[in-house]
C-alpha cells in the first residue's frame, strides 16, 4: 500500500484516515481483508444492496400513498380548467339586438349592450381581457345577462344588415366613444351605462348589482 495511506478494519465496517489524520467512518459493511490488510470500499468485491433506511422504516408505502394523492390532485385541477372553456363557449355575445332584447324580457335578465371596437380600441380590448374573459364574470353573467355585442371593427366583415343596425344603435344611445355598455331591464329601459373600470370583475359586477337591485 501506498505510505501514509493505510486502511484497516473497525467494528463492521471501514475506517481510513481523513485530510486531517482522523479515522473516517463510512458505514459500510466491512469485507474480508487481503494481504495488505482492510480493503477501502471501492476497491472491494460488490456485495448485495442494503434495504435503504425509508425501506427499513416502513416508509416506503407512505410515499406511495403521498404520490397517489398528489396524481389525483392534479387530475381534479385539469378537469377544472377543462371546464372554463365550456362555461365561455356558452356565453357567446349576441349580435342580433331585437333577438336579444326579447330574450332578456323573456328571462327577466337585464341587457349589457357593448359598443365597442373589438380589433383596433385598446381600452375596449382590455375591457374584455380583464373582465368579460374571466370565469367570475362569465358565471355572473350566465346567471343574470343578456350579452349584445354592437361592434365597430376595421378588419373585420360585417354584413349590411348588420352595419346598419349598429350604427342606427349607435345614433339612438347617443355613443360618443368605445367601450361603452349601456344597460337596460328586462322591459328595455335604460337604467345605467358603464365604460371601461380597474378592478376586474369583481368591480364590474359591483357596478352592475347595483344597476340591477336600483
Amino acid at each position: 500500500m501506498r505510505a501514509g495511506f493505510r486502511l484497516y478494519g473497525r467494528g463492521p465496517g471501514l475506517a481510513w484516515p481523513n485530510e486531517y489524520g482522523e479515522d473516517s467512518w463510512d458505514g459500510t459493511e466491512r469485507v474480508p481483508p487481503g494481504p495488505e490488510g482492510w480493503l477501502h470500499p471501492a476497491l472491494a468485491p460488490k456485495q448485495a444492496a442494503r434495504p435503504s433506511g425509508l425501506a427499513r422504516d416502513g416508509l416506503l408505502p407512505e410515499i406511495s400513498a403521498v404520490k397517489i394523492l398528489r396524481g389525483l390532485l392534479f387530475v381534479a385541477v385539469a378537469l377544472c380548467f377543462a371546464c372554463t372553456p365550456a362555461l365561455q363557449a356558452e356565453l357567446s355575445w349576441q349580435t342580433d339586438y331585437k333577438k336579444a332584447q326579447e330574450q332578456a324580457k323573456a328571462d327577466k335578465k337585464l341587457l349589457l349592450v357593448d359598443f365597442t371596437g373589438s380589433d383596433w380600441c385598446g381600452w375596449c380590448i382590455r375591457l374584455n381581457r380583464e373582465v368579460f374573459s374571466k370565469a367570475e364574470f362569465q358565471e355572473y353573467a350566465s346567471k343574470n345577462l343578456v350579452l349584445v355585442e354592437i361592434d365597430f371593427p376595421r378588419s373585420k366583415a360585417q354584413s349590411d344588415a348588420l352595419k346598419k343596425q349598429n350604427e342606427q344603435l349607435a345614433m339612438q344611445y347617443q355613443i360618443q366613444g368605445f367601450p361603452t355598455l349601456v344597460v337596460l331591464n328586462s322591459e328595455g329601459r335604460v337604467v345605467g351605462e358603464l365604460g371601461y373600470m380597474q378592478g376586474g370583475p369583481s368591480a364590474f359586477i359591483a357596478e352592475l348589482e347595483k344597476l340591477r337591485k336600483g
